[in-house]
C-alpha cells in the first residue's frame, strides 16, 4: 500500500510540501524521508512505550522526525529546547526514551542528556561528526524507502508539563487533539477531519514543543504544505504570508503584540488577504489587542481555550468575540463549565468564582506517571481545574478573570514560580523569596522574584539574583526582574497569598 505522500507526489510533483529557511521539499522527497525514518524507528527496539523523543529548535528536519516517527508507530516527545541538559535528561528517562533526536543548537546538551539518561542512540542534523551521535543523513542513506505498513496502530504525543514543584508531568496527548485509530490508515483519514484541513498552506510560527504548533505540523500527513519560521519575528512573519500566501496558523498574544508593534509603514508592505484560519491559544488575549488583530486581518481568529492535559476546552469565533469581547468562548464537547466558591458550592450565571471543567467521557486531567497530581487536579471524577478564576454569563461564554493557582503564562509558556524559588532561596544572602506574575506589555505576563534580603541594610542586587537563578535553571523559567521587600505576608502555617502580593502590580490592568 503506497505511503500517503506517494499520490501527492504524483498528483501535484511541483508543488512544495514541506519549506524552512533552509531548505524547500517536494512531496516525492518528503515521502521518500518519511518512509526512511518511519522504517528506520521500525527496526531499533523503543521498549514498551515505544518512545522517540525530538529535542530541537524548529526545522523540517523536526517536523519529518515527530511525523516519521508517528509513521512508524512510536509515540514522539517533543522536548522544550530552551532545557537545561539535567532537565532533559529527567524527560528522557521519565518517558522511557530509547532514541533521541537533536539539532545543531541543542547536541551538546542532547549528548549530555542522553548518556545521563541510558539513551543510546542519538541522532543530529546539521551538526559537525560528534562521537557516539549518528548523522541523519547517513541514517536515513541507510533507512529503507519503502512504504512502511498503515495497519499499525498510531501512538499520541507524550507532552510534558511542570508541575506546581516544578517537576515536569507527562501526560498523553488527549483525545480531544489526536486523530485516534486503530490503524495509521484510519489515523490518515481521522487527520483530514482536522478544521485546519480544509485551508491551504499552514505557516508554523511557534515552537514545535508547544500543542498547537505541533498539531499544526501534523497538516502535513493529511496532504497541507507547510512552511516552518525557525524563530519568531514580526517582519519576517508577514513576509512569509505575503511571499507564500499561507492560509492558517496558530498564534499566542505575544505574537500578535509584536506584528502590532511594526511601524505601520512596514505592516502596509505585506498582504495578509490569504490567512482563512488563525488559532489563537497558550493565554487570555488582551481586549484591545484581540480588537485591534479582528480589524487588521478580518475575522479570521478563533480562540481555543485549553491546556496540553486536555484539549480545546471552550472556542470562540471573531464574531462572537466582537459581542462577548474579553470572554475565551463556550465550552465545547465533551466539556461543560462550572463555577465553585471556596467551599466547593456551585455558582450561578455572571458570578465569579473558581472555574473548572467536567469532561463527559469522564477522562478529565492525566499523567500516567503521577495518579497523586492527577487526582488533586480534580473536584469530583471528571471535574478539573486549570487554576484560573472567572465566570460564565448567561449565554454559557466563559470569561477568565484571574488565576487561583500560581502558574504563570509568558509568552505562551507555562512558567512554574516554584522553580525559581527553589533555586534563590539557596542564595546566601536570601533570606525569604516568592515568585508572581505581573503585567508584560509584550508576554502578557513575565516572573517577577520578592526577595526578603538577609541583610536588610546591605541587600544583593537583582542582577546578581537574577544570575544566580540563569546559571541555574533554564532562562525562560528564571524571573526578568527581582523587588527587595521588607516581608511576603506568610501565614501561621508558612503559606503565601500569591494574589494578594500579585494585586498592586495589576492594578488599572484588563
Amino acid at each position: 500500500m503506497p505511503e500517503f505522500a506517494h499520490q501527492l507526489a504524483i498528483d501535484r510533483p511541483e508543488e512544495i510540501a514541506l519549506r524552512d529557511p533552509q531548505r524547500a521539499m517536494r512531496w516525492a522527497e518528503v515521502d521518500d524521508v518519511l518512509n526512511r525514518v518511519a522504517n528506520g524507528l521500525r527496526a531499533y527496539d523503543l521498549g514498551p512505550k515505544q518512545r522517540i523523543a525530538v529535542f530541537a529548535e524548529n526545522a523540517s528536519e523536526t517536523a519529518l522526525a515527530h511525523l516519521g516517527g508517528l509513521l512508524g508507530g512510536a509515540s514522539t516527545v517533543p522536548v522544550n529546547f530552551h532545557l537545561t541538559a539535567d532537565e532533559t535528561a529527567y524527560i528522557l528517562q521519565d518517558s522511557q526514551t530509547a532514541v533521541l533526536f537533536v539539532g545543531p543548537e541543542t547536541i551538546e546538551r542532547g549528548v549530555t542528556a542522553a548518556a545521563a539518561a541510558g539513551v543510546k542512540t542519538v541522532i543530529a542534523w546539521r551538526c559537525d561528526a560528534v562521537d557516539g551521535v549518528t548523522d541523519w543523513d547517513e541514517w536515513l542513506a541507510h533507512c529503507s524507502s519503502e512504504a512502511p505498513p498503515l495497519d499499525i496502530k498510531p501512538q499520541p504525543n507524550l507532552l510534558y508539563t511542570s508541575g506546581t514543584t516544578g517537576i515536569p508531568k507527562g501526560t498523553d496527548l488527549p483525545p480531544t487533539m489526536f486523530a485516534g485509530g486503530d490503524t495509521i490508515a484510519e489515523h490518515l483519514e481521522g487527520l483530514k477531519k482536522n478544521r485546519f484541513a480544509q485551508f491551504g498552506t499552514h505557516l508554523v510560527v511557534g515552537p514545535m514543543y508547544h500543542t498547537g504548533p505541533l498539531s499544526g505540523m501534523r497538516l502535513l500527513v493529511a496532504g497541507i504544505p507547510s512552511v516552518i519560521l525557525a524563530k519568531f519575528d514580526a517582519e519576517a512573519t508577514l513576509a512569509t504570508i505575503d511571499e507564500y500566501r499561507t492560509e492558517s496558523a496558530v498564534m499566542v498574544p505575544t505574537h500578535f503584540v509584536r506584528l502590532l508593534a511594526l511601524p505601520t509603514e512596514v505592516r502596509a508592505r505585506y498582504d495578509v488577504s490569504s490567512m482563512k484560519m488563525v488559532a489563537h491559544t497558550g493565554a487570555k488575549c488582551p481586549v484591545d489587542v484581540k480588537a485591534a488583530m479582528i480589524e487588521w486581518w478580518g475575522p479570521v481568529f478563533t480562540d481555543a481555550y485549553g491546556a496540553s492535559e486536555v484539549g480545546t476546552t471552550c472556542q470562540i469565533s471573531s464574531e462572537d468575540w466582537l459581542t462577548h469581547p474579553g470572554s475565551v468562548g463556550r465550552c465545547i464537547p465533551p466539556f461543560s463549565a462550572h463555577i465553585f466558591d471556596d467551599d466547593d458550592n456551585e455558582l450561578g450565571p455572571n458570578t465569579e468564582g473558581r472555574l473548572y471543567f467536567e469532561d463527559a467521557t469522564g477522562r478529565g486531567i492525566v499523567y500516567p506517571n503521577d495518579p497523586a497530581k492527577s487526582a488533586a487536579a480534580h473536584i469530583s471524577p471528571g471535574v478539573f481545574t486549570l487554576g484560573e478564576i472567572g465566570y460564565v454569563d448567561a449565554d454559557g461564554f466563559v470569561y477568565i478573570t484571574d488565576r487561583f493557582s500560581d502558574m504563570v503564562v509568558s509568552g505562551g509558556a507555562n512558567i512554574y514560580p516554584a522553580e525559581a524559588e527553589q533555586i534563590l532561596a539557596q542564595h546566601p544572602e536570601v533570606l525569604d523569596v516568592a515568585c508572581i506574575g505581573v503585567p508584560h506589555h509584550e508576554m502578557g505576563e513575565e516572573l517577577k522574584a520578592l526577595v526578603i534580603a538577609r541583610n536588610a541594610s546591605a541587600p544583593p542586587s537583582g542582577a546578581e539574583l537574577l544570575a544566580f537563578c540563569r546559571e541555574r535553571l533554564s532562562h525562560y523559567k528564571c524571573p526578568r526582574s527581582v523587588d527587595i521587600v521588607e516581608d511576603l505576608g506568610r501565614s501561621t502555617m508558612g503559606k503565601v497569598n500569591k494574589r494578594t502580593l500579585r494585586a498592586p502590580y495589576w492594578v488599572g490592568q484588563n
